[in-house]
């Protein structure tokens, strides 16, 4: 008989390539350059220290192997603080920045800490590096490796989520305090946490100030492979890497996912005007994309300069980074912001099989984690439906149109809007893609929030001090009468109708959905559309509206608990609109109000979606129902004859978006029956749901 022995637990960690990597004897400190004449590494005792405390020279003979400089430091230990510094050849115009008197913050540091710091004669002095031992007790936590299907994605802001008084958390703006609300979370019913970047990224700005116009957001990265300090409790060198952990830990005890928002598209050395804190400093001609010449840097981030993902180091260190976030941290998946930039070589071009994109699909290390593209750039690439492979899901840009133009009453929309609440094939299906490769969202950190999109005809920045020319002025919003907050009553009633009729939509829908932060409960951010600087009561969650708008909360509470119940909304595979069962039924059937097949050549009216039980191949377990979705879109009250095809199922209602709190959604399938004479009204610009019995099959 084959004896199984028990094995030790699994450690995810692993020793890094490059960094400062530490074992019970020192510390191994290796760096690439190919252009470098001379490295050092500068060791200091206290993260205010100006100078250093050591300094240790490679030798160019015996500690450099190839473009790898290598030196090992016997006697130090985690927690040790450092800079590289390096001498070279300095050309701009050729693109060589080397400046042997710069400090530089290792492209692989594990942690920062300090601020910049500016010398007497200068030279800006970035954030130290910390040795960090990659040692934490997991307790047996392994990733979740909950369906892309079965997913309900959270967007939200570490420091934003608990960062107001109104919290009442013990740790605000931290990822202790993002802990002290798990209960809130899983109450909800969310599955999964798409945090806003956590990597390292300046607080202060490069003369130690607090900047005019701060980078709340955290799209500036600075260090690729540490979690930013600025949200971390524990203040110590390297405190926020066990802090993070304990963060992600607790996330997964609570069944919760954490997905990461990463930048891999620029950092925050800016332009030929910018500092030199790290990858200028080390291989400026190999880390970004350069034009005329090498003097200048190409800009299809829109901030300042592009990240040359696409050449082999580049390549190899993002590689190596999505592995350290996952075996070191265990989290469960990236959204890669502005991804199409992944798609770029290193002259800038559009590839049609781009290797980082590839990789990161096939690499099997990640094969459990969760990727999403945001499929665009900011030179005017656009990706949505044909970036990568059958791994790879994708923001839906696509669906966030659509769905808020046929709610805003805008013509023409009937069938786009059938298309996105079926999953989007026109996007997927013609790849092999499945309906979860579409991420659905109506709103997200880029834009309004749910509530300032049914609140705001225009967008309102001047808060962010450039005159109210940031942000994209193509909201796709409407005001209803009055631009902003309103007291007149019939007003607030329809708004309240249109943020329930988009989460009702967002919920139902094929595909993934993605909720933002305080939309649930109506948070606002005055009509700020690009909220990035905001660091303040503008962009916090205001933890009052959980009472205030609790039966908003109690209605979107609701819609997850039906998603989670009904497989009939997370298909794996595209609907057909063919008989798919015994009873010789589509798995999808289209009707408009008056109860008759839609006439997709002239679409008018209302809509009305027969979404059937799945096939028992899709649903073992034989929980799904069938459900019909009623939309109203027009202007005009309108009454719906039920199609003649339902007949002989019972059906009862499960929403109504017009409905009073307590009457409008019934999460527990208990609702009222539908109407005996088989008319429906629909009041403009809302819609119903109803559930049908459990078939017996």
């Amino acid at each position: 008989m084959l004896m199984r022995h028990p094995h030790p637990e699994l450690q995810f960690g692993y020793k890094l390539p490059y960094g400062a990597v530490v074992n019970d004897r020192g510390v191994q400190f290796v760096v690439f350059s190919r252009s470098a004449t001379q490295m050092r590494v500068l060791l200091y005792d206290h993260e205010d220290d100006r100078e250093p405390a050591e300094i240790i020279e490679f030798d160019r003979d015996t500690d450099r192997w190839g473009d790898v400089w290598s030196v090992f430091v016997p006697g130090l230990n985690a927690g040790q603080l450092y800079h590289f510094q390096c001498n070279g050849p300095y050309d701009p115009e050729s693109g060589q920045w080397f400046d042997g008197n710069a400090r530089l913050i290792d492209p692989y540091a594990k942690a920062l800490t300090g601020c910049f710091q500016k010398s007497t004669d200068g030279i800006i002095r970035p954030p130290k590096c910390v040795v960090v031992d990659d040692y934490f007790d997991w307790e047996g936590d392994r990733h979740l490796r909950r369906p892309l299907s079965e997913t309900i994605i959270y967007e939200t802001h570490v420091r934003g989520f608990t960062n107001s008084r109104t919290a009442k958390v013990k740790n605000p703006g931290t990822y202790l305090g993002l802990i002290e609300k798990i209960p809130y979370l899983q109450d909800l019913g969310i599955t999964a946490v798409e945090l806003m970047p956590v990597h390292e990224f300046p607080i202060m700005d490069i003369h130690g100030n607090a900047p005019e116009r701060p980078n709340y957001w955290g799209y500036d990265p600075m260090a690729f492979f540490a979690p930013h300090r600025g949200y971390s409790s524990d203040k110590t060198p390297g405190g926020q890497v066990n802090e993070f952990k304990q963060m992600v830990k607790a996330l997964h005890q609570a069944g919760i996912e954490v997905i990461l928002d990463v930048v891999f598209n620029h950092t925050c050395e800016g332009n030929e005007h910018g500092p030199v804190l790290s990858f200028k400093g080390l291989e400026n001609q190999v880390y970004y994309i350069l034009n005329s010449g090498g003097s200048h840097y190409s800009n299809y981030s829109g901030c300042g300069n592009t990240f040359n993902g696409n050449h082999p180091i580049c390549r190899e260190l993002i590689f190596h980074c999505l592995r350290h976030w996952v075996h070191n941290y265990h989290v469960d998946g990236f959204r890669f912001d502005l991804a199409s930039i992944l798609s770029r070589d290193r002259y800038g071009n559009l590839m049609p099989n781009p290797p980082m994109v590839e990789m990161i699909a096939e690499d099997p290390m990640l094969a459990d984690t969760k990727i999403i593209a945001e499929a665009w750039d900011a030179a005017g690439a656009y990706q949505v439906g044909s970036f990568g492979d059958l791994r790879w899901a994708e923001w839906n840009g696509r669906y966030r149109d659509d769905v808020r133009k046929y709610w805003r009453g805008d013509d023409g929309l009937i069938g786009p809007m059938a298309t996105r609440l079926a999953g989007s094939s026109d996007l997927y299906e013609h790849a092999g893609r499945a309906p979860y490769c579409s991420i659905n969202f109506i709103t997200s950190h880029d834009g309004f929030t749910l509530n300032d999109l049914v609140s705001y005809k225009d967008k309102h920045n001047e808060a962010n001090g450039e005159g109210n020319r940031d942000g994209d002025n193509n909201n796709e919003s409407d005001n209803y009468g009055v631009e902003g907050p309103t007291r007149r009553k019939p007003i607030e009633k329809l708004r309240l109708r249109q943020i329930k009729n988009m989460m009702s939509t967002l919920l139902l829908s094929q595909g993934v959905p993605m909720l933002v932060m305080g939309d649930e409960i109506r948070r606002t951010q005055k009509g700020n559309n690009n909220a990035y600087c905001q660091d303040n009561e503008i962009s916090w969650l205001d933890w009052r509206f959980v009472k205030r708008h609790e039966g908003l909360r109690e209605f979107v509470k609701g819609l997850i608990a039906i998603r989670k119940s009904q497989p009939t909304l997370m298909r794996t595979r595209f609907l057909t609109g063919r008989p798919f069962d015994s009873r010789g039924v589509a798995d999808v059937n289209w009707f408009n109000h008056l109860g008759l097949t839609f006439n997709w050549e002239n679409p008018s009216g209302g809509l009305v979606c027969w979404l059937p039980a799945p096939a028992v191949a899709d649903d073992p377990e034989g929980e799904g129902r069938d459900l019909l979705l009623l939309f109203n879109g027009t202007g005009d009250k309108l009454t719906f004859n039920l199609p003649d095809q339902i007949r002989g199922l019972r059906w009862t209602k499960l929403l109504d978006t017009d409905a009073e709190t307590g009457k409008d959604i019934f999460p527990n399938l208990d609702g009222p029956p539908a109407p005996a004479n088989r008319r429906v009204d629909v009041i403009y610009r809302s819609m119903q749901a109803y559930v049908a019995d459990k078939i017996e099959r």
